[in-house]
């Protein structure tokens, strides 16, 4: 790649753009401690400046000194042991020894299971996840999504405001390590996802305003702070450094897929927007392999999406909409951006049943209802990724509550259960699997006017009446508290839901993952049953129908005959649902799938 280090026989060259520097060295650190070696750089026309160091080599420390004044890491270094404000390491990306024979697995396979490294065991390394990744294959996961890894200064946080793109976080490991992990999964059977932010950088640690200002917009901004310069001056190596960053996890780390975060928030008015162009490049890079990237839009925006995998489009984006309205039929919040799923959450969720989103993309007012609530057009099922819980959803409430929390207990499992047996792609959060109870916070370990700006922030986000004892977003308390408790996981209870989530992933595997290319996109169904109750009809090519009987409540349901189904059908799975219950009634809190001819309702 055009940025960082590249190793050869006569050293190590270093190479860094920074137009706005009137003069840059390398310093060069040849040992543990001590003053750096100040080794002078040439620069070219368009603001490239480069270095090479005959004694450099693989653990080689090194910062650049802009101006003779500022000392600062590589932003495409590919470690920096002791964080953002310290010198950067040479690594060497050959060393590795990597299995051959691994080439992925298609996205119709996929369940994905997204993890915190730092909350996901006691330890909150890679090396303690990699002895998990056993269990979570023996559940029928098959893809595990990792939280941003970029480093961000700091002991915790959930990666979102990195800093250094390439470099992996030091807390939860080296770059061997986090290989070794990814090589752990694939011996398993199991895909390994990243979380990657391109929309923004964190605001401690970053110094690229100090000689590349040119990565940051002039006309848009980000809810975080300065957007990304995709489509202005300058914007041709700023577009090059975040493609060659997807390209350096899938090619070098070999993970296999990505997911962008937040590209509603990503401001490009090029004739080819970014997208397109990470897209294009990624596919032609890794032809044969299965690689997958999914997208976070929540202007729920579908143009960059395809059925399969193409150049310029994406496999997947994740549902926001199945989420949201899932959560006001299960607990009847209306707040923020529940609001615009207030009005009737049971016929808006056989929507999303039926269609994947339920609105039309449309920006959110500050208050978080949409600006406009437009009825989506049906989508591609399987190109839409659901989810009961996920980081967001959970994290972004002043206490981090699970639906476990805020649902009677006959009803908690059913969340979990409806998102993995749609024909959407399902996800899975850290300790969901087993119900675990803990929450998942925000937390950020932040220093100075940063950690009481944050604070306060929280403070206004949550308003008086929850703010009181508001968990503090930087305490070291807060981190811990996210951690799932591995003793829950032991009881009765967390073994009892972790066979339901073994069942229904074994049913997923078995009657729907085998079926997703002949799903008929626009035929599918769905019915009101009563006051609490959904009939749903998911259609395929060879005449099949998968179909959902629910009961979202806690009285049984007696049914109509024109809602009870195909009457030779095979069960794929049931919820509370006795093998003796009269045909004609649901029970409370109930979910039964059943798979047989197509009928007409």
């Amino acid at each position: 790649m055009p940025f960082g280090t590249q190793l050869h026989a006569d050293g190590v060259t270093f190479r860094l753009w920074a137009p706005a520097a009137q003069r840059a060295e390398l310093a060069f650190h040849p040992g543990a401690a001590g003053t750096p070696l100040l080794r002078p750089a040439q620069a070219d026309a368009d603001g490239w400046w480069e270095c090479t160091v005959p004694e450099a080599t693989a653990g080689s420390g090194y910062q650049w000194c802009i101006d003779g004044k500022l000392l600062v890491p590589d932003p495409a270094a590919r470690q920096n042991p002791a964080g953002p404000h310290e010198p950067s390491v040479v690594v060497d990306p050959k060393q590795f020894e990597w299995d051959a024979d691994w080439r992925g697995r298609p996205w119709h396979d996929a369940v994905l299971y997204e993890l915190h490294v730092g909350t996901f065991t006691p330890e909150g390394t890679l090396a303690a996840a990699m002895e998990r990744l056993k269990e979570l294959a023996e559940v029928g996961i098959t893809a595990v999504e990792l939280m941003p890894l970029a480093t961000f200064p700091g002991r915790f946080g959930w990666g979102y405001d990195g800093v250094l793109p390439f470099a992996p976080h030091p807390a939860y490991g080296t770059p061997d390590e986090l290989k070794r992990f990814i090589q752990a999964a694939h011996r398993l059977g199991l895909m390994v996802f990243l979380d990657v932010v391109y929309n923004h950088f964190g605001p401690d640690g970053n110094y690229l305003t100090a000689y590349a200002p040119g990565f940051f917009s002039k006309t848009a901004t980000s809810p975080w702070g300065a957007a990304i310069n995709f489509d202005g001056p300058d914007s041709r190596p700023v577009r090059d450094f975040f493609i060659h960053n997807a390209l350096f996890w899938l090619q070098e780390y070999r993970f296999d897929g990505l997911r962008l975060d937040a590209v509603h928030a990503i401001s490009d008015t090029s004739e080819t927007h970014i997208l397109e162009e990470l897209s294009g490049a990624v596919r032609a890079a890794t032809h044969g392999r299965h690689v997958h990237l999914v997208l976070e839009n929540e202007h729920n925006g579908y143009r960059h999406l395809a059925a399969a995998p193409a150049p310029g489009r994406y496999d997947a984006q994740w549902n926001d909409d199945f989420h949201h309205v899932l959560h006001v039929a299960m607990t009847g919040e209306t707040q923020g951006y529940y609001h615009d799923y207030g009005a009737d959450p049971l016929t808006l969720l056989a929507r999303g049943f039926t269609h994947g989103m339920v609105f039309e993309g449309s920006k959110r007012k500050p208050g978080g209802a949409r600006e406009e609530v437009k009825p989506a057009p049906p989508q591609v099922l399987s190109a839409l990724v659901n989810f009961a819980h996920n980081h967001d959803q959970v994290g972004n409430r002043a206490r981090g509550e699970r639906l476990v929390r805020l649902v009677p207990p006959d009803a908690a499992l059913l969340p979990t259960l409806l998102a993995l047996l749609t024909p959407a792609i399902p996800m899975l959060f850290q300790g969901e699997e087993w119900g675990t109870p803990e929450p998942f916070l925000y937390f950020a370990d932040w220093e100075g006017e940063l950690r009481q700006a944050v604070r306060e922030g929280r403070r206004r986000e949550f308003g008086h009446e929850e703010a009181h004892d508001l968990p503090d977003p930087c305490s070291v308390a807060t981190f811990e508290a996210s951690r799932p408790n591995r003793a829950h996981a032991a009881s009765a209870a967390g073994k009892a839901w972790l066979h339901q989530v073994q069942a229904a992933l074994a049913a997923r595997r078995t009657h729907i993952t085998p079926r997703q290319a002949l799903l008929q996109t626009g035929r599918h169904t769905a019915q009101r049953v009563g006051e609490r109750g959904l009939s749903v009809q998911w259609r395929y090519s060879d005449g099949q129908m998968l179909c959902l009987e629910l009961n979202l409540g806690p009285d049984a349901i007696e049914v109509p005959a024109q809602h009870l189904g195909p009457v030779e059908a095979n069960t794929v799975f049931s919820h509370r649902w006795p093998q003796d219950a009269p045909s004609s009634q649901w029970p409370a809190w109930a979910a039964r799938w059943t798979l047989g001819g197509e009928i007409t309702l």
